[in-house]
């Protein structure tokens, strides 16, 4: 038996909540290890529709869910989000989420930061979603981090409290933007401290437990490859590494703990907010996409920008995320196309290259090369069996595979969580 970790290999938003949802049926413990309440996982089951943000997707399922000490949190959001999926039917206890004592703390000041910074940028914004995760993770690199831990020691909280202020409000005094006092931060944390202690625990040990107790575990990542703060598109990309390998140090468990790496990849290419993004349609074929795959974002409501799938992307993503398997979703949206494309280079400079450049400014001079294929009318809408897909699709799905250079070990035809097709189960590995 293996544990099972699950990242993005394109922008994000490629389905992974309903991917998590379905594994947790095998799992015992889901593990989120990276990003903050920036990401958004969006589950339906039967005629409730679950909005996730910081929660591990296996709640929905029943599960033991984890916030690791990789991930940032914002204990406002994380409290109305419990109370929000509890009113839902959920339970959600201290015996059924875990939060690592030792995350770091998103506060007002983290927010207002980020904002006044991304205002400042002008026409040169990243497309932060200005929920303060990039300001907490520089805390966090920078040693002045406020911990859920330090919650429960007044005299620790009061002069890390010092420490921070002086640094935040330089900035925002700097940008023009208002100001904190220290007595403004305590009371915020007064208010929510009795409610958020309870759920903190030694994660790591509790994990280790788990693992030598023979349970499987789901880590649940969060965004994707190509936008880690490394080997993503920077500096449009989020604050923190979201490749499998951080799975193991944002959740406290060895290496060896990782398992089976499942990379979750659309049927086509969404991006949200700035960046580049080669194999982006600007015409009726991207609206099409962007319509039929209700491409808005789970957290920021922005609509997502849609292209043809980018098998360049994807191999990086593979290779550098250590992607053992791919699940591919969204094939459904595809449907009634004549003609579907995949991107299989790109032109830069006059020169045709399929790998693609670390350099901002060569990523936004890239071309896209396609290589077209047949679409298909059949439907492809809820299959749950290899027999039931047209076989257009079926080429379509082979091609990718010779692209990326890793197997398609799992479909997703539809929203519900059993309109899926397992070829090969990664717990199993």
């Amino acid at each position: 038996m293996s544990n099972v970790t699950v990242i993005g290999t394109q922008w994000g938003d490629e389905g992974k909540g309903k991917i998590v949802d379905w594994l947790a049926s095998r799992a015992d413990i889901v593990v989120r290890f990276q990003g903050g309440h920036n990401a958004g996982h969006t589950l339906v089951v039967g005629d409730q529709v679950y909005k996730l943000s910081l929660l591990p997707s296996g709640l929905v399922r029943g599960k033991t869910g984890v916030i690791g000490n990789g991930v940032v949190v914002d204990p406002e959001a994380l409290l109305s989000e419990i109370d929000r999926v509890s009113a839902q039917g959920l339970v959600v206890n201290p015996e059924t989420l875990w939060v690592a004592d030792n995350v770091p703390l998103i506060l007002p000041l983290h927010v207002a930061t980020d904002r006044a910074r991304e205002a400042a940028r002008g026409d040169r914004k990243i497309g932060t979603t200005g929920r303060g995760i990039g300001p907490a993770y520089e805390d966090k690199v920078a040693r002045r981090a406020i911990r859920l831990c330090d919650l429960a020691e007044p005299e620790t909280l009061d002069w890390k409290l010092d420490e921070l202020l002086l640094h935040h409000n330089t900035l925002l005094a700097g940008l023009g933007a208002a100001t904190f006092t220290k007595q403004e931060i305590l009371d915020h944390l007064a208010r929510l401290a009795p409610r958020v202690l309870p759920y903190a625990c030694s994660v790591w040990e509790r994990l280790d437990e788990a693992r030598r107790a023979g349970r499987r575990i789901l880590f649940e990542g969060a965004q994707a490859v190509m936008l880690d703060v490394d080997h993503g598109t920077y500096p449009f990309v989020t604050s923190s590494n979201t490749v499998a390998a951080v799975a193991a140090s944002g959740s406290g468990v060895g290496p060896g703990s990782v398992g089976f790496v499942l990379g979750i990849a659309k049927a086509y290419t969404t991006r949200v907010g700035e960046g580049p993004f080669p194999s982006e349609l600007f015409d009726d074929v991207g609206q099409k996409l962007g319509e039929r795959g209700r491409e808005f974002g789970t957290v920021t409501g922005r609509p997502r920008r849609c292209g043809w799938f980018d098998a360049v992307l994807v191999r990086r993503a593979s290779r550098v995320g250590g992607v053992n398997g791919i699940a591919l979703t969204k094939l459904d949206v595809l449907d009634g196309f004549e003609e579907v494309k995949i991107c299989i280079g790109y032109e830069l400079d006059g020169q045709m290259i399929t790998s693609f450049p670390s350099s901002p400014a060569a990523q936004a001079r890239l071309k896209p090369v396609f290589e077209s294929m047949p679409g298909w009318q059949e439907t492809t809408f809820g299959a749950r069996s290899w027999a039931d897909l047209p076989a257009a699709a079926i080429k379509y799905i082979r091609r990718i595979e010779e692209l990326i250079e890793a197997p398609v070990t799992l479909l997703s035809t539809s929203p519900e969580r059993d309109d899926t097709i397992l070829m090969r189960d990664p717990f199993e590995d």
